[in-house]
């Protein structure tokens, strides 16, 4: 695997924003990709996400470094909370 320097890699991510909230990838595309980005606005959210396949489903995951703002998402948005050491490691797993 390859690292750019500078870029959050998934360690770094789920260390410093271990509040993590899945969604279905289909969720988070079109205009519900600009609400959702409009919502966060001011939270605690990472600039990078995680993302997986589960049961035949791409999961896209918002991480945020404070509990309360990924509760405040979650109401929004739905989802489902992960822990970041249950989360699926390599694509497809």
């Amino acid at each position: 695997m390859i690292h750019r320097r500078g870029e959050l890699n998934k360690d770094t991510i789920d260390r410093d924003w271990p509040h993590q909230v899945a969604l279905r990838a289909d969720r988070c595309t079109g205009h519900n990709y600009v609400t959702l980005r409009l919502f966060c606005e001011g939270l605690s959210l990472c600039p990078r996400g995680h993302s997986f396949f589960r049961d035949g489903i791409d999961i896209t995951v918002f991480c945020f470094a404070e509990r309360a703002d990924a509760e405040t998402f979650q109401q929004r948005f739905g989802g489902e909370f992960l822990d970041p050491k249950s989360r699926p490691k390599l694509p497809g797993s």
